[in-house]
């Protein structure tokens, strides 16, 4: 297999026409930006909308539940400790289970719900925001580039993108990656991936740990 084959596939996030071949396995294809260093799966191996919602109705999260929460801390809480008081906030791509809303009440932030099919309010994409949250979010993107304009829009600036998605090491890892196996994750990142974007937008990278980053807008 070679990268040649899917000449037709831009990347998602920088728009470079220049990759190579990253993996293969028994259903999808990945490739490599050779600008950004995102791996993506081209098009081709991209789900429909319906069969995409219909995997994440399979997973619904109840935005009460401990262990979720728990979960989703490991972005809140270095977040929440980094914000000033009364700042305003978006969980974009929120799930059906919005969390991130309710936890971030308990600390006297108020955030707003957004997604693509359980919170579908595009008013809400009209307003400015303290902070933008994407847990889980961005590896579902098939156009990110599309979506980081809309963020840097709507991000005051000094506001913060937190962004949680498990990260590329290498093509070794890559190969027996667990999380690549999800159809609906079709955007992987890296830390230099990361270092791309900061670099482009002008956004200051903290890496928070090891699924976590922030982007500081200046």
């Amino acid at each position: 297999m070679s990268a040649d084959q899917f000449d037709s596939n831009s990347c998602p996030l920088c728009l470079n026409d220049d990759h190579d071949f990253y993996h293969e396995d028994r259903k999808r294809v990945y490739l490599q930006c050779k600008c950004c260093h995102l791996v993506f799966v081209p098009q081709c191996f991209h789900l429909d909308a319906q069969a995409e919602k219909a995997e994440y109705d399979r997973h619904q999260n109840d935005p009460q539940d401990a262990g979720y929460q728990k979960f989703l801390s490991r972005t809140t809480e270095p977040l929440f400790n980094q914000l000033p008081q009364g700042a305003t906030g978006l969980d974009f791509g929120c799930g059906p289970g919005p969390a991130i809303s309710v936890m971030a009440e308990r600390h006297g932030f108020k955030v707003c719900n957004y997604d693509i099919y359980y919170y579908p309010d595009v008013r809400q994409l009209e307003k400015r925001f303290d902070f933008v949250t994407m847990t889980e979010v961005i590896e579902h993107l098939a156009e990110p580039f599309k979506i980081l304009n809309l963020i840097d829009k709507i991000l005051n600036s000094g506001g913060i993108l937190a962004i949680m998605t498990k990260r590329v090491i290498d093509k070794n890892a890559f190969s027996r990656w667990h999380y690549k196996n999800d159809p609906t994750h079709i955007a992987f990142y890296s830390v230099p991936t990361f270092e791309w974007i900061g670099g482009r937008r002008g956004w200051k990278l903290q890496v928070i740990d090891n699924d976590v980053v922030f982007f500081l807008k200046d």
